[in-house]
């Protein structure tokens, strides 16, 4: 017996037959499962939470097509440990016994370079490429690596799955299955693990190693005094990190301060970087509030600048007070959706000349030419405003910025009218 080995590890499933959760993948019609059955794997990507079997689906799949497999980690690997594996992926004896499975765990922190090694091994076929990923692929994984691979979602293990986990353990571990264990209640284990199985098994086997007693009668008592550890689940490089900040950025931009503070503090009390909040209220200060309240710009960047100059923990003091004057302030998203429709206009209108009174003169034959000529220097007529084309004449009187229904904007939409008359008649 190897005492030194995680519970997790021993634990590991071989085949599809042992592997917890997943259903829609590994079930009996699963696409996992069909893939195998058919021999025909295609590359692709593992996105997850961790500690549902990422890395151990890619295990089973290349030990049941009986494929040779190779393993890099992201974190230290490099475009020379890439290509090195490619290089003995090519090598004609390996085919005999079926096309290399090279997994990446964690193929999100590979920069562009990195992913882009890959992309002609994939394309050539000389490996099956898997990675694994807790971030969304659509924004860590380049478009030319997804657009030739598969991406499959692995969901979080629910109550039943994660129950089993510790049942099947303590009746098949070989180390486990000598002690006397009772499981009396389930929930602390449950709760501290945050639907990691990984982090389960481990939780269980510390606790089970950690009781002098002929009889183990595992309580949400006992698990408690024998872990001590935060309650907030929060991880900083997983899936959690995303959830709990767009939970956040929604709780302001739904006007509500309270769950605001609330996932605020979520945030930091589990180590996030107050930098990276006080970025994503610039953001928002912008995108949802804008100019029916110019302030809270000003006052997101302050926030910003502040903090870095404070640093924690009385930081915190000024993140909360930015966070409950951009949930209360008056929204408009008028401003991001205007550069929106701005930017899709560009892509279909394509590069529209600039009208030749708005064009720069600096040299004699421009002006020879009629560069600049009859544009109206707005600062000589009443109220600094002439009625002259600012877009090109193919747009000419194309409306983009529809202001908010909100005090300041309702004033500027007013002022646009005086101005404009019927181009901004909204």
């Amino acid at each position: 017996m190897q005492f030194d080995i995680p519970l997790a590890e021993r634990m590991r499933p071989k085949s599809l037959n042992e592997y917890f959760g997943q259903e829609h993948l590994t079930g009996e019609n699963g696409i996992i499962t069909r893939a195998l059955n058919s021999g025909s794997i295609p590359s692709m990507i593992f996105w997850g939470p961790p500690g549902v079997g990422k890395t151990t689906l890619a295990e089973i799949i290349a030990k049941q097509s009986n494929r040779p497999f190779f393993q890099l980690s992201a974190i230290n690997a490099g475009v020379k440990d890439i290509r090195e594996i490619i290089e003995k992926a090519g090598k004609n004896d390996l085919f005999k016994i079926g096309k290399p499975i090279l997994f990446i765990d964690e193929i999100h922190r590979f920069s562009k370079s990195q992913q882009d090694s890959l992309l002609g091994a994939v394309e050539r076929g000389t490996i099956t490429l898997i990675g694994a990923t807790t971030e969304n692929p659509s924004f860590e994984v380049i478009n030319a690596l997804i657009s030739r691979c598969q991406v499959y979602i692995l969901n979080a293990l629910d109550k039943d799955d994660l129950i089993n986990m510790v049942n099947n353990a303590l009746k098949f571990d070989e180390i486990l299955k000598l002690k006397n264990v009772e499981v009396k209640e389930y929930e602390a284990l449950l709760h501290l693990s945050g639907g990691d199985g990984r982090k389960l098994l481990n939780l269980l086997e510390i606790i089970v190693m950690n009781v002098n007693s002929s009889l183990i009668e595992i309580t949400n008592v006992l698990v408690m005094d024998l872990v001590k550890t935060k309650m907030a689940a929060y991880d900083k490089s997983g899936e959690q990190h995303y959830d709990i900040i767009s939970a956040f950025i929604k709780s302001m931009r739904g006007s509500d301060p309270n769950a605001a503070v609330y996932w605020l503090a979520r945030m930091l009390e589990g180590g996030e970087d107050p930098k990276f909040i006080a970025r994503r209220m610039i953001i928002l200060a912008s995108e949802d509030i804008g100019n029916a309240n110019p302030n809270a710009l000003l006052l997101a960047t302050n926030c910003f600048q502040a903090i870095d100059v404070i640093g924690m923990p009385e930081a915190r003091i000024i993140l909360s007070q930015t966070a409950i004057y951009l949930a209360t302030s008056p929204k408009s998203n008028a401003s991001y959706v205007a550069i929106n429709q701005a930017m899709e206009l560009v892509k279909n209108t394509g590069d529209l000349p600039v009208p030749i009174h708005l064009r720069n003169a600096p040299t004699k034959l421009m002006k020879e030419i009629g560069y600049g000529a009859n544009y109206q220097y707005a600062h000589d007529f009443t109220n600094n405003f002439v009625d002259q084309e600012f877009l090109p004449e193919k747009l000419s009187s194309t409306k983009i910025y529809d202001p908010g229904n909100n005090a300041k904007e309702n004033e500027i939409r007013q002022k646009l009218k005086f101005f404009w008359k019927t181009k901004y008649d909204y």
